[in-house]
């Protein structure tokens, strides 16, 4: 299907009470949830999940239900299939760093526009997950006025440092947000949280981002999770953090 068709079908889309049946966005499978719908959503939040099985549809319904006006859409990224075998198209990957490329990256950001035009009057934001918080991190860095806002959670934010912590050998194309962290503008609000106990990304990788986007004056809620790993989207601090940042951003109109 044409781009034109996809998009035209997303402004003829209503959004149901939770959740709606799947919307077609470009090049990627979507999930939406709140009952708000079209110019009566005040929020558009994104939702990106990590590596191996998706499971960011309950994170979706939640924030859409915590957020006043908002519309909560979980996509799925390139390649990557749910537990109904719902798919996005794309390769996947080997989801050792390598698969936070321009193209990936890309991809996403031609869902979020087409969105952005279905929801005209919301501010957005992205809330991601482990490598859908690189990918949530670099799009802010490239895409600039893209998203308003962005929530990071568990985020391998400094890609060499992780791979090599990791163990992962060779290069990769995957984009490392803290190169990109130079194109976000000032204006833009982030969350970054991580799990105190998590060893897949450890504490100094979100503590380097958050740093990095602090010294460019960017407006930044950091928070360490204590007792907590790597998965940890689904922590109430997490769902907390998402509607401080919505509440700080301004309304448009």
């Amino acid at each position: 299907m044409r781009f034109s068709a996809l998009l035209a079908a997303l402004l003829l889309a209503g959004c149901a009470t939770m959740p709606q049946t799947a919307t077609s966005v470009p090049e990627l499978h979507a999930e939406t949830f709140g009952p708000a719908r079209g110019a009566k959503v005040r929020t558009l939040i994104v939702v990106l999940h990590g590596e191996g099985q998706p499971d960011h549809y309950r994170f979706a319904q939640a924030a859409a239900g915590a957020v006043a006006d908002s519309a909560a859409i979980a996509l799925l990224r390139p390649g990557y299939a749910d537990a109904t075998g719902k798919v996005s198209p794309g390769e996947r990957g080997t989801e050792t760093g390598d698969n936070y490329t321009a193209d990936r990256i890309n991809a996403v950001g031609d869902a979020i526009a087409a969105l952005r035009q279905r929801y005209p009057n919301a501010r957005t934001v992205i809330v991601g997950e482990a490598g859908g918080a690189a990918i949530a991190a670099n799009l802010a860095g490239i895409k600039p006025g893209l998203i308003d806002g962005m929530v990071l959670v568990a985020c391998p934010c400094a890609l060499p440092e992780w791979r090599s912590l990791m163990q992962w050998k060779g290069d990769v194309a995957s984009l490392d947000p803290l190169k990109t962290a130079g194109g976000i503008l000032p204006g833009l609000r982030a969350a970054v949280l991580v799990g105190a106990n998590d060893k897949i990304t450890p504490v100094k990788f979100s503590r380097a981002y958050a740093e990095a986007l602090t010294l460019r004056g960017i407006a930044t809620d950091y928070r360490i999770v204590p007792a907590k790993g790597h998965d940890l989207l689904d922590d109430p601090e997490v769902l907390a953090a998402t509607q401080r940042l919505a509440a700080s951003l301004p309304r448009k109109n």
